[in-house]
């Protein structure tokens, strides 16, 4: 089966169209036509049909779309391990928000002046969302939240922690101290959508004691959270680092979750898919990592806490 056809199929997928999948790939919107047929009659199956003026895939084209994900990312594997060990190449990286403004930009500039060969595409989203970008090969590697449970399926995924983060919760200046969640005055909570982890440290950490937020509003940025809390629209939890980085925090109060509030940051990978860019990337990740610091800490803070938080 001809890669490049593969290639073009998954585009066209992936762009919703030909037209942009055309553009997407430098290619003329002929030859993208073109090369879909062929690779219809050689399957012997349709693998589009039209609906109006959109590209709907067929039974076919959803049965080949994951082999062709995986025979893809089989041939850049293969790239990759042909060039003798060295970084280059195209690596994928997902990350969550609050990992990309605050421990990214110094350790991808680095990078990027050790590893020039290296093209880096980087995308945020959820730990949820980026867990399925993993595993479908659309991401060849993603920075998340460890899961409540632990570590990803090890049949699937590696994975080895690269952070730990301070999560604490977020109420107008002025709120009450915060011991457990019926010390919480607004019952509103703002986060991210499901799948954030952080989202479900709070979530599972009300329903212990038996409460459900009223509401939860659901926004896409840190910005933006902090600022309808210092508005009086609800609570949060959101990463120390992150408020590090956020101007105009006179109108927040910050309570501490002690050391039930520690998660660690993960890299984490599909099994068996390890190429030298992610390998170089790993190691920079590494040496700017916080852990040996925050595991002296530990003690510190939980011995100077006495909140009643969620498990990470």
């Amino acid at each position: 089966m001809d890669l490049a056809a593969l290639a073009i199929f998954r585009a066209v997928v992936r762009e919703n169209g030909v037209t942009r999948a055309a553009t997407k790939l430098n290619r003329v919107q002929s030859n993208v036509t073109t090369r879909i047929k062929q690779l219809e009659a050689q399957l012997g199956a349709e693998l589009f049909t039209r609906d109006g003026r959109r590209l709907v895939l067929t039974p076919a084209g959803h049965t080949l779309l994951p082999y062709a994900e995986r025979l893809l990312a089989l041939a850049d594997e293969a790239r990759h391990a042909m060039k003798a060990g060295k970084p280059s190449g195209r690596l994928r990286l997902g990350t969550m928000e609050s990992t990309a403004a605050s421990r990214l930009p110094g350790v991808l500039a680095r990078y990027h002046q050790a590893w020039p060969d290296v093209t880096l595409e980087l995308e945020t989203g959820t730990t949820g969302f980026l867990l399925e970008r993993v595993r479908e090969f659309e991401v060849d590697a993603a920075l998340i939240a460890e899961p409540l449970d632990g570590p990803p399926e090890t049949e699937v995924f590696e994975s080895m922690p690269v952070y730990r983060e301070e999560l604490v919760m977020l109420t107008p200046r002025g709120h009450r101290p915060i011991h457990e969640p019926g010390d919480v005055a607004l019952s509103t909570l703002i986060a991210f959508e499901r799948g954030c982890t952080y989202r479900s440290c709070v979530e599972k950490w009300y329903l212990e004691h038996g409460i459900r937020p009223t509401r939860v509003l659901e926004l896409a940025s840190y910005h933006a959270i902090v600022a309808c809390v210092a508005a009086g629209a609800g609570v949060a939890v959101a990463p120390r680092s992150v408020l590090e980085l956020q101007r105009n925090l006179d109108d927040v109060a910050v309570h501490s979750l002690g050391k039930r509030g520690q998660i660690d940051t993960l890299l984490l990978w599909r099994r068996g898919h390890f190429s030298p860019a992610l390998a170089a990337l790993r190691d920079a990740l590494l040496k700017n990592s916080n852990l040996a610091a925050a595991e002296n800490q530990t003690l510190d803070v939980a011995a100077g806490s006495a909140v009643d938080a969620p498990h990470a």
